[in-house]
């Protein structure tokens, strides 16, 4: 998503749009909140290209939305799991939710 810049890059809505108004990132949150935590099930269930989930990834775990945690040394891998920041996105996304399913069923 592109920033505009001036005024409007105060406003908060355009902050939180900069770090979570992909498509790609919202589909990943909400698959986190459904309990996915690894990157193969996340490529998997949403049929994301590897290089497109691991740059959104990163950009969450930089906004420290999510934590990239180690599950296992041997070869090392990491599960995501969502922080407080992160947990605190969920009444957003509900609300995103319930509309599309009012809005889209009429």
């Amino acid at each position: 998503m592109e920033k505009i810049s001036g005024p409007s890059s105060e406003c908060s809505i355009q902050q939180t749009l900069d770090v979570i108004g992909d498509r790609w990132i919202l589909l990943i949150l909400r698959n986190l909140f459904r309990g996915a935590r690894r990157f193969g099930q996340l490529e998997n269930d949403l049929g994301i290209a590897k290089n497109l989930l691991a740059s959104r990834l990163a950009k969450l775990v930089e906004a420290e939305i999510i934590a990239r945690v180690p599950y296992q040394e041997r070869p090392l891998r990491h599960e995501y799991l969502l922080t407080q920041k992160g947990r605190d996105l969920s009444p957003s996304l509900v609300a995103m939710m319930r509309w599309g399913a009012v809005s889209y069923t009429h």
